[in-house]
C-alpha cells in the first residue's frame, strides 16, 4: 500500500474547482477502465484506491512494486467532469501552468500566472518555419530542422540559437515475427549496416549522439557499458551469409512523410546497400503509418521515443505481455529472460539483454535546439524537447510558437 498526501501547490483547476484526493482517485480509476488501452494494463496492478480525506489517499497493489510512485505522472482531471463523460480531448481541463483557450487552426493557451497568451501553429515545411521566424511572424522555433537550416538561423542578427544534448531516443523497430528478422544474425547485420556516426555528423543538429538503449547513460537506470555496433558492411555481409541469406537481402522500411525522417531513411538505404541489404522505403501519412505499426504490419519502421523519464518503458515496449493494444511491444518481442529481469526491476541487465537481442536497432539521442527572437528572455531548453520553458519566458506579447513535436512518441 502507498499513501500519498497532496501538497499545497497546483490545487486549482482551470475552471475554478479545487483539486482534491477524490480527483486523483477518479483519474486513475478511469484509466483502469479504458477498454483496449495501454493505461489499463499499466495500472492493472492497482487493486483499489481509498480516499481518506481531501488531501490524502491510499493505493493498494496486487503485487509489490517499489517503482509504483514513478508511474504516477498522469495529469489529474476533475472527478465531477469524469463522471459526466466530459470530452477532455476537445475541452481539456487541468491544473497546470497553462490553460486551454481554443484549438481551431492553431492551439491557443494562456499562462495562468500572468494571462500571457501563447499560440502554437503547425507549419509542416521546415523552410517556411524558418522564414516566418526570420521575418518576425513567429517568436520561437524548436525541433525538427535539418542542421543546414539551424546553421542559417545562427547567422541571422535578430535571433538567438541554443543547442544542447538531447534524450529522445530514435530507433528502427523490427518485426520479430518476420521469418528473416527472427534470425539473430540478420538483426546483428542490420546493426552493422548503418553508419550512425555519419548520419549524426551530416544530418542531425548539434548535441545528437549515439544511443544504445532507450534511457541515456546518464539516467539513473541507464547503462553506460553497452558497446556500440560500429559501421562494418563487410561484417554485415558475413553475418547475412552465415544466416543462409541470398544477397541482396530485400526489406521494406516504413516511415512517416516527415521530411527529416524520409531524408534519414534515404541515407540508411544507401549505407545498407553496401552491406548487401536492399531497402525499400515506403513513406506514409501519419495515421496510416502508425496504424500499420500498431497492427504489426511492417518489417522495419523508424520512430522516436520522446520524453521518457522512467525505466518502466522497458515493460511497456519489451515485455511479452505488452503487445498492442495492451502496450507498445509492436514487434512482438518475447524473451523469458527479459521478462524475468523486468519483473525484478534489474534495469541494467534489461538494457544489456535488449542490446544483445536487438528487437530494436538503436540509432541516436536527438540533440535539441531552440531559435527565438532576441527580445525573448528566460527560455530554458529541455533535453526532451518539451515546451516547459514557456513557463518562464518573458516578452510583452508572444505572437506564436511553432512546435516541432508535441506527442509521447513521434516520428
Amino acid at each position: 500500500m502507498f499513501r500519498f498526501s497532496l501538497g499545497k501547490q497546483g490545487r486549482q483547476f482551470h475552471d475554478g474547482r479545487y483539486l482534491t484526493a477524490e480527483d486523483v482517485a477518479a483519474t486513475y480509476q478511469s484509466l483502469q477502465e479504458l477498454p483496449d488501452s495501454p493505461h489499463s494494463a499499466e495500472f492493472a496492478n492497482i487493486s483499489k484506491i481509498e480516499v481518506r480525506d481531501e488531501n490524502t489517499l491510499d493505493f493498494f497493489l496486487r503485487d509489490a512494486d517499489s517503482n509504483f510512485p514513478s508511474r504516477l505522472i498522469v495529469g489529474i482531471l476533475p472527478a465531477e467532469l469524469i463522471a459526466k463523460g466530459h470530452d477532455f480531448s476537445r475541452e481539456p481541463v487541468g491544473s497546470g501552468s497553462f490553460k486551454f483557450v481554443s484549438w481551431q487552426r492553431a492551439l491557443k493557451l494562456q499562462r495562468v500566472a500572468d494571462k500571457q497568451d501563447v499560440v502554437f501553429e503547425e507549419i509542416r515545411d521546415p523552410t517556411v518555419r524558418v522564414l516566418k521566424l526570420v521575418r518576425g511572424e513567429t517568436d520561437i522555433l524548436q525541433g525538427e530542422l535539418p542542421p543546414e537550416l539551424v546553421s542559417y538561423l545562427q547567422k541571422q542578427p535578430g535571433l538567438t540559437v541554443e543547442q544542447s544534448q538531447g534524450s529522445n531516443f530514435a530507433y528502427l523497430g523490427l518485426n520479430m515475427q518476420d521469418p528473416l528478422l527472427q534470425k539473430p544474425e540478420v538483426r546483428q547485420a542490420l546493426a552493422y549496416a548503418i553508419d550512425r556516426r555519419a548520419i549524426i555528423q551530416h544530418a542531425l543538429v548539434g548535441g545528437s549522439r549515439l544511443a544504445e538503449t532507450i534511457l541515456p547513460p546518464e539516467h539513473w537506470a541507464g547503462n553506460a557499458n553497452l558497446q556500440p555496433h560500429e559501421y562494418d558492411p563487410a561484417k554485415a555481409r558475413q553475418l547475412l551469409t552465415q544466416a543462409g541469406i541470398k544477397l541482396p537481402l530485400k526489406l521494406v522500411y516504413k516511415s512517416s512523410t516527415t521530411v527529416q525522417w524520409v531524408r534519414l531513411a534515404t541515407m540508411m538505404q544507401a549505407q545498407m546497400r553496401e552491406a548487401g541489404v536492399e531497402l525499400e522505403i515506403r513513406s506514409l501519412d501519419w495515421g496510416t503509418f502508425f496504424e500499420d505499426i500498431k497492427r504489426g504490419n511492417f518489417q522495419l519502421y523508424g520512430m522516436m521515443w520522446v520524453g521518457i523519464k522512467t525505466p518502466e518503458i522497458y515493460h511497456l515496449a519489451f515485455h511479452s505481455t505488452s503487445v498492442p493494444p495492451k502496450g507498445a511491444n509492436r514487434g512482438h518481442y518475447a524473451d523469458r529472460s527479459t521478462d524475468d529481469m523486468i519483473a525484478v526491476s534489474d534495469w541494467q541487465r534489461v538494457a544489456a539483454r535488449i542490446h544483445e537481442q536487438l528487437p530494436y536497432l538503436p540509432l541516436w539521442y536527438e540533440g535539441q535546439f531552440v531559435a527565438m527572437r532576441k527580445e525573448l528572455m528566460g527560455y530554458t531548453l529541455r533535453a526532451d524537447g518539451s515546451w516547459d520553458g514557456l513557463e518562464q519566458v518573458k516578452r510583452k506579447r508572444l505572437k506564436s510558437v511553432f512546435p516541432g513535436r508535441s506527442s509521447v512518441e513521434g516520428s
